[in-house]
């Protein structure tokens, strides 16, 4: 049976009327088209129009001025929609609608250089060429408030009241029910869909979640990792709640992560666990890991992504501070898990929860290949706490400190031709250009760094990172 008859069947056997086309942008937003199922079926090999405007325009819809927009763009011209049939899934957030997640390509069927989708894809590809596959666990994190999304924008997202209480103690059982009822309701969603959870529990703010996923392959996890994110926002809205994915939505909470952790197979066997020394990395988990740190302060532009993500790298809060590894040591930006074969791993502990994983993966896979293929070594663990450091020198072994704001970690990617000829020199070229217009959106919007969160960073990034 052919793939267009396999889809038709699916469609109608599901009783589906509507096909939502979900593609991610460069800012890491759920964006694209509902179409009908003729429509769909119509376009399974051609794909769908999509306006390239979408990647001129910022998160507040604003033309973005002053950089090269690449060879790939025209004059408001259309790029195509591919779906990835694999990923057809009903969602039960309305009746008789299915949604695909969809590539981005040019008129010839070529990946657009800024599709962030195709972007780990071609890094992956590359860790297929060298015989190896890799399985990833993502952590999500989100803060849920009473308001709904509506009280919420009247508030201008200020005042708000997170969701179980103002306590915001770890790992607690005696939440309200309203908590339990919220997550109870995203996962009980995400099996209908068919997405598997591993567990959940409240995190170290108030109204702060963590949600778990299982291992599965890179694609998958970030596919099935911004598709829970989207459930989480549905649910919130439909139970008359808000959520946000800001790296830092109050000054007075802890920050929201996404921590990536990644293993390398090869023949099946875990070739980041040393058979010979089981709590100690193996000789290619500390190349990669030499190739992650080599390549980290650029890399930070994909996992830091917006000015409010700097609010996040505070000292002694959680997230890491320096460019470091170390074993079984979670105030580092690596760590190290040396366990047993199923378990060793590292957990990269970097990208912040408003970051575009794509391409925060993409850029960790490409670090790491690096590692691999210059056999970099990733120095000694650090052994102790990695926050609140003195100042480094190339006299101490004190770690670089991590790059403090979006122009910092833009300068940092620019200079790093080598991070950049991994990743393809339009892509960077591009999202350097957004950094910077972001930066002077911040600035000339009245934005004040060294200030609290501002009403612009809640305006901007509340409901939509």
């Amino acid at each position: 049976m052919s793939e267009y008859e396999e889809v038709k069947d699916w469609l109608s056997e599901r009783g589906v009327r509507t096909v939502r086309l979900d593609t991610i942008s460069l800012d890491g937003v759920v964006s694209g088209k509902y179409v009908s199922v003729a429509k769909f079926l119509s376009g399974l090999k051609t794909g769908w129009s999509f306006c390239d405007v979408a990647f001129g325009v910022d998160l507040a819809n604003v033309p973005q001025l002053g950089f090269d927009y690449g060879s790939w763009r025209g004059e408001m011209a259309d790029v195509t929609l591919r779906g990835d049939s694999s990923t057809l899934a009903l969602d039960p957030h309305l009746v008789g609608l299915a949604t695909v997640l969809c590539d981005l390509v040019d008129r010839d069927g070529a990946p657009l250089p800024v599709c962030s989708r195709s972007v780990l894809r071609r890094q992956v590809q590359h860790l297929t060429n060298l015989g190896y596959s890799a399985k990833a666990a993502i952590e999500i994190e989100a803060t849920v408030f009473e308001e709904s999304i509506d009280e919420a924008r009247r508030l201008g997202f200020q005042g708000l009241h997170p969701l179980g209480g103002s306590a915001g103690a770890l790992y607690v059982i005696a939440r309200p029910v309203a908590f339990t009822r919220y997550l109870d309701a995203v996962t009980e969603r995400l099996d209908e869909m068919g997405i598997a959870w591993e567990g959940w529990c409240d995190e170290s703010a108030a109204g702060q979640v963590e949600i778990n996923l299982p291992p599965t392959d890179p694609m998958t996890a970030v596919d099935n990792y911004n598709r829970v994110k989207l459930v989480m926002r549905q649910v919130a809205f439909e139970r008359g709640h808000s959520v946000t994915f800001m790296a830092r939505w109050s000054p007075e909470q802890f920050g929201q992560g996404a921590h990536i952790n990644l293993s390398l197979y090869q023949d099946g066997e875990n070739v980041f666990h040393d058979v010979q020394n089981s709590r100690s990395p193996s000789a290619l988990m500390r190349e990669f890991m030499g190739g992650v740190l080599e390549t980290m302060p650029a890399a930070t532009s994909f996992s830091f992504p917006t000015i409010n993500s700097y609010r996040r790298i505070e000292e002694l809060n959680g997230p890491p501070t320096t460019v470091s590894w170390g074993l079984e040591n979670k105030s580092t930006a690596v760590r190290a898990i040396c366990r047993d074969a199923k378990q060793s791993r590292i957990e990269y502990r970097i990208p912040s929860a408003d970051a575009n994983l794509y391409l925060a993966f993409a850029a960790l896979l490409a670090g790491g290949l690096l590692g691999l293929q210059n056999h970099s070594d990733p120095g000694p663990s650090l052994d102790h706490m990695a926050w609140a450091l003195p100042p480094g020198s190339v006299d101490t072994d004190t770690p670089e400190r991590l790059p403090r704001s979006l122009s910092a970690a833009t300068d940092a990617l620019a200079a790093d031709t080598d991070l950049t000829k991994a990743l393809g020199p339009a892509l960077v070229d591009y999202w350097i250009g957004t950094r910077r217009w972001e930066w002077f959106s911040f600035h000339t919007g009245g934005g004040d760094p060294q200030a609290g969160v501002s009403q612009w960073e809640l305006t901007r990034y509340f409901e939509l990172v």
